[in-house]
C-alpha cells in the first residue's frame, strides 16, 4: 500500500474530486470522438495524439514501477526531452509531447 500523504480519507477524495475528474475524462472522450469524425487520418499520426493514446493506460496502472506515481509517469511520458531550443513554434508555445519519441 502506498505511503499516506493525503489528509483526506479515500471516500472524501471521491466525494470532493470525482465530478471534476469525470468531466476531464469526458473531455478526452469527446476529443477522440471529434478526431475520429474529422476528415482525413493524418491527425491520428500526430505525435501528440499518439502520446495521449499511450498515456491513457497509465491512468489505471497501479504498479509502483520505479516508485513513480501515475502523475509523474504521465508527465514523463508527455514531456519533450529536447534540450536544443526550437527555432520557431509551429503551434502553441509547447508541443505537449516529445517529437523525438516513437509513441
Amino acid at each position: 500500500m502506498p505511503q499516506q500523504s493525503c489528509p483526506l480519507t479515500s471516500q472524501q477524495v471521491v466525494d470532493i474530486y470525482f465530478m471534476e475528474h469525470r468531466a476531464k475524462l469526458l473531455d478526452i472522450a469527446a476529443f477522440l470522438d471529434r478526431l475520429e469524425r474529422a476528415e482525413g487520418h493524418e491527425g491520428f499520426q500526430d505525435v501528440r495524439v499518439r502520446a495521449l493514446k499511450k498515456a491513457i493506460p497509465l491512468l489505471i496502472d497501479s504498479s509502483c514501477e520505479n516508485h513513480a506515481n501515475r502523475a509523474e509517469r504521465m508527465l514523463e511520458l508527455l514531456s519533450d526531452h529536447t534540450t536544443e531550443p526550437t527555432p520557431a513554434a509551429h503551434t502553441q508555445s509547447a508541443l505537449g509531447a516529445d517529437p523525438n519519441t516513437d509513441y
